[in-house]
């Protein structure tokens, strides 16, 4: 089967309010150009570097979103062009995003990432530290940087009861926060959902999902 038809297929299957991140990691160019061509605009990587490499060979209207994990230190390499980072798990991230985004005379969306899973290898800050960030002093000295929303990753499991309870935990803390807005903190999406459970995101709030494999096939880890 196609990547147009894949697209076309997943989309068939999204509510108005959801977008869809074409989640392109590890994918050559000629795959995202596909998808590109079919319509999609907004594509999603893990690995800022090679983000930044994609960027440079396609067109200049797509939306690029960071979903990995953030390594302070790699932010200047997107700074110039991200649309929304995904994954923001502390001030300090968000602090060095802010400061890169002043070089271009950016304001960059991000997204809180809120650890919702039970899984010791994700990542992501506690609802009560994502309250604690948006209503310090620190973050309001901080405009260059825009929290449009949140993003949590579920469990890697079968059981959908587990999964489905931690989608419910993720958007209650989004229904909790979003009553704290300010200039730089405009709570509008949650970002939960790949490709084996984007139903079950959207049934629980999600209004952002990141497919891959079922858009582009399986990836291939060895290059």
């Amino acid at each position: 089967m196609s990547i147009a038809k894949n697209l076309n297929d997943i989309k068939s299957q999204l509510p108005e309010h959801v977008s869809l991140v074409a989640v392109s990691k590890t994918k050559p160019v000629s795959d995202i150009l596909e998808a590109y061509q079919a319509g999609q605009r907004i594509f999603g990587e893990n690995k800022i570097q090679e983000m930044a490499e994609k960027h440079d060979q396609m067109p200049k209207d797509i939306e690029w979103h960071m979903i990995g994990h953030v390594q302070r230190n790699k932010v200047k390499y997107m700074a110039e062009f991200v649309n929304l980072i995904h994954g923001v798990d502390s001030f300090k991230l968000l602090n060095e995003i802010n400061k890169q985004a002043k070089k271009y005379d950016r304001v960059i969306n991000c997204l809180l990432q809120i650890k919702i899973a039970e899984e010791e290898s994700k990542f992501g800050m506690s609802s009560v530290d994502a309250k604690k960030l948006i209503t310090s002093d620190e973050f309001s000295t901080l405009t260059n940087v825009c929290i449009t929303g949140v993003m949590g990753m579920a469990t890697f499991t079968d059981d959908t009861n587990q999964i489905e309870k931690e989608f419910n935990r993720l958007k209650t803390t989004f229904d909790d926060l979003k009553p704290i807005q300010s200039e730089h903190c405009k709570l509008q999406k949650i970002s939960m959902g790949m490709s084996g459970d984007f139903k079950l995101a959207i049934d629980c709030g999600s209004t952002m999902v990141r497919v891959g494999s079922s858009i582009f096939g399986a990836r291939n880890y060895s290059n």
